[in-house]
C-alpha cells in the first residue's frame, strides 16, 4: 500500500501547483507520539542484535530485505493516522536531509581510505598496534572518526593477520579512533560540527574537553596494552610470515591524502559559506546550496580516488564494495525507522521523553552529570546529532552563557555525545563500518549485545568515573575542576 501511495504522491512532486508552499510543512507531530511508535525502530535493532544468531543463514541473505521491511513499517501506520502528505514528506526528508548525505560521507571516506595502503611489514606487536591506536586517537579531531577509522582500519588489520586474537584490537579502534578520539574540534564529529554551527567557537571543545579525552584515551590504551600483551604471550609470541617482496615500509596511493583533505575542507565548507541564494526545495524541503555543493564534491573526490589508484593497489589492500554496501543497505532501515523516534526526541520536555528531560534541572540549576548520562544514553542508540541539539536547547541554547558561566553544562553534553556513541555498533557512522571491514576480512566480530558487553565492561566504568571527577561538583571548569580532582588524588 505504501509502495501505491508513494508513487501516486510522485506526481505532486512534478506538480508545482500542489507544493507545500501554500500548506507548509506537514511534519510528525513529536508531541503527540507515544513510545509504540518507536517500535519499529526497537525492532530493527532486535534484528540487527538477534537475527544474525538466531538465523544466520536468512539473515546473510535478506538482511537488506528486513531492514527495508522494518523502516517502512513505520510509514504505514503514518499514513493512515497522519495522511499521505505527513508519510511522504517526512520519508523524503528523511532520505533527502538525512540518509542521502549521509552515505555519500562514508562512500567517498571509504573509498579515498582505501586507496591508501601501508607498504612493507608491519608487525602486530603490543607495541606496534597501541601506537596505530594512539596515532589514530590523535588523527580522529582532524580529519573526522569515520575519516581516521576508515585509514587506520585496514593496517591495523594487515599487521595483525598473522595473529590468532584480532577482535579486542577492532573493538577498542572503535572506542578511540570512531568515537573518543573525535572530541577535540568541531571537525572530528557530527556534535561538534552542529555545536560550531551554533556558535560555539572552533577550540572551545580542544580547551575544555582535553583533560577528559586525553586522560580517557590514556586510560583506555594502557588497558589495551595489556589485553594485547597477555593475548599476545598466550599466542606464542608470534611473528609475521616472510614477505615475498623485499617492499619496504611507506605509503602507496598518497594521492589519497590530499583527497582526503578535500573531504574535510568540503564539509567545512558546507558549515561556513551561507549562499544568498533560495535554498532549492522538493516538497517543502529545503535543500541548501552548500550541502548539495559539498555531496557533489565529495562524489566527484570518490571518483577521482578510483581513477587515480591502481587497481592493485586496492586488490593488496583487499578493498571491496561488501562492506559499504552492508552499511547502505542497515542504515536504510535504522534512518526509517527512527524518523519518530527522533521526533519525539526533538519535541525535548513536550514529548514522550519529558520525564528524562526533566532529570537535567533542578530548582532551576542544571545537573551536569544527567546531561552527560542522557546525551550520551540516546547518543548509544539514537544519531548522536539530534540528541545533542536537544540537550542544548534544553539548556537554554544562548551560546555565549553554555562557553561562560554554563560550560560545564555544554562539556558535558559534548563529551556525552561523542564519547557514548563507542556503546554500541550503531552508536556513531563509523562504528558498523570498522565492523563491516573487519569482518570483510575474516575476524568473528562480537554480535550487537556480544559488542555491548565490551562496552558495557570497559566504557561504563570509565564514564562513571569520569561524571564523578568531572560533573558532579557545581563549580569550576570542567577541565579545571577535573585537573583540581586529579591533583588531589596525586597527593595521596
Amino acid at each position: 500500500m505504501i509502495f501505491f501511495q508513494a508513487a501516486m504522491s510522485a506526481a505532486l512532486l512534478l506538480n508545482p501547483g500542489l507544493s507545500l508552499a501554500a500548506v507548509g510543512r506537514p511534519a510528525i507531530p513529536g508531541a503527540e507520539l507515544s513510545g509504540i511508535w518507536t517500535l519499529p525502530f526497537v525492532c530493527m535493532l532486535l534484528s540487527i542484535a538477534i537475527l544474525p544468531l538466531a538465523l544466520p543463514h536468512i539473515w546473510r541473505r535478506h538482511f537488506g530485505k528486513i531492514s527495508l521491511f522494518w523502516g517502512l513499517t513505520f510509514f504505514v501506520p503514518c499514513l493512515l493516522v497522519y495522511g499521505q502528505s505527513v508519510a511522504l514528506y517526512e520519508f523524503l526528508r528523511s532520505m533527502l536531509l538525512e540518509y542521502i548525505p549521509f552515505i555519500i560521507l562514508l562512500l567517498s571516506l571509504f573509498t579515498v581510505a582505501g586507496g591508501v595502503r601501508l607498504t612493507g611489514t608491519l608487525a602486530g606487536t603490543p607495541v606496534v598496534n597501541t601506537g596505530m591506536l594512539a596515532a589514530g586517537a590523535a588523527l580522529a579531531s582532524w580529519m573526522g572518526t569515520t575519516g581516521a577509522a576508515m585509514l587506520l582500519i585496514r593496517p591495523l588489520l594487515r599487521a595483525n593477520k598473522h595473529r590468532r586474537y584480532k577482535v579486542h584490537s577492532v573493538v577498542f579502534c572503535i572506542f578511540l579512533v570512531a568515537n573518543i578520539g573525535g572530541a577535540l574540534t568541531p571537525l572530528g564529529d557530527p556534535p561538534l560540527f552542529l555545536g560550531f554551527l551554533k556558535g560555539v567557537s572552533f577550540f572551545w571543545t580542544t580547551k575544555h574537553l582535553f583533560l577528559m579525552t586525553v586522560s580517557l584515551s590514556l586510560a583506555l590504551l594502557i588497558l589495551y596494552f595489556i589485553l594485547d600483551t597477555i593475548f599476545f604471550a598466550k599466542e606464542g609470541r608470534p611473528k609475521p610470515p616472510a614477505a615475498d617482496d623485499d617492499e619496504k615500509l611507506g605509503l602507496e596511493g598518497k594521492i589519497n591524502l590530499l583527497l582526503l583533505a578535500g573531504i574535510v575542507s568540503a564539509v567545512l565548507m558546507s558549515g561556513i559559506w551561507q549562499p544568498d541564494a533560495k535554498p532549492f526545495a522538493i516538497y517543502g524541503i529545503e535543500l541548501a546550496w552548500q550541502d548539495i555543493a559539498r555531496d557533489v564534491i565529495l562524489l566527484i573526490i570518490a571518483g577521482l580516488s578510483l581513477t587515480l589508484t591502481s587497481r592493485e593497489c586496492r586488490d593488496k589492500n583487499e578493498f571491496s564494495w561488501g562492506p559499504i554496501e552492508e552499511v547502505a543497505k542497515l542504515f536504510l532501515g535504522i534512518f526509517l525507522s527512527m524518523v519518530p523516534a527522533v521526533a519525539i526526541l526533538k519535541a525535548g520536555a513536550d514529548g514522550a521523553l519529558a520525564p528524562l528531560i526533566k532529570f537535567v534541572s533542578r530548582d532551576g540549576q542544571p545537573v551536569d552529570y544527567m546531561y552527560f548520562w542522557l546525551a550520551g544514553g540516546l547518543s548509544s542508540f539514537l544519531d548522536n546529532a539530534p540528541a545533542y541539539l536537544v540537550f542544548f536547547n534544553t539548556a537554554g541554547g544562548d551560546v555565549q552563557q553554555l562557553m561562560g558561566p554554563m560550560s560545564r553544562t555544554l562539556a558535558a553534553i559534548s563529551a556525552g555525545a561523542v564519547f557514548m556513541g563507542a556503546n554500541t555498533y550503531i552508536g556513531n557512522a563509523p562504528n558498523f563500518m570498522v565492523r563491516a571491514i573487519a569482518e570483510n576480512q575474516g575476524v568473528a566480530m562480537p554480535s550487537f549485545f556480544g559488542y555491548m558487553l565490551w562496552s558495557g565492561g570497559i566504557l561504563i566504568p570509565a564514564f562513571i568515573i569520569l561524571s564523578w571527577l568531572v560533573f558532579l561538583e557545581t563549580y569550576c571548569s570542567p577541565t579545571h575542576h577535573f585537573a583540581k580532582k586529579t591533583a588531589r588524588f596525586s597527593t595521596l
